[in-house]
């Protein structure tokens, strides 16, 4: 434990920062935005509200700099994960889709 103390001050401005977000991401769940955009959007404020629950609740800005590098290390495992995933999904427009089984019109049985 680095022993360092947080003022109360501290913990209810970024409380009040991560209720904004919320509310900001409610606000922009309901604006109809471009569809690769909004998901953009909120995937950069769910960021934001990340960093900070990291940084102060977790009391990463506290610690040492071992500490630090496990976090961003997890991050970007995360990010290359995302983007692996991202590279499968918008590629699939290529493969070509399934008609169904094709039916033959066959000779009845004797």
């Amino acid at each position: 434990m680095s022993g360092h103390i947080v003022p109360q001050k501290t913990y209810f401005t970024i409380f009040a920062l991560l209720i904004g977000l919320t509310a900001v991401t409610t606000w922009v769940a309901s604006v109809h935005i471009e569809q690769p955009w909004n998901t953009v959007v909120a995937l950069a404020i769910a960021l934001c509200k990340a960093t900070l629950v990291i940084l102060f609740f977790m009391h990463v800005k506290y610690t040492s700099n071992l500490t630090k590098i496990a976090v961003v290390t997890g991050f970007f495992w995360l990010a290359i994960l995302v983007t692996l995933t991202l590279s499968d999904i918008l590629t699939r427009s290529w493969i070509p889709e399934s008609t169904g089984w094709e039916t033959t019109t066959s000779q009845p049985a004797p």
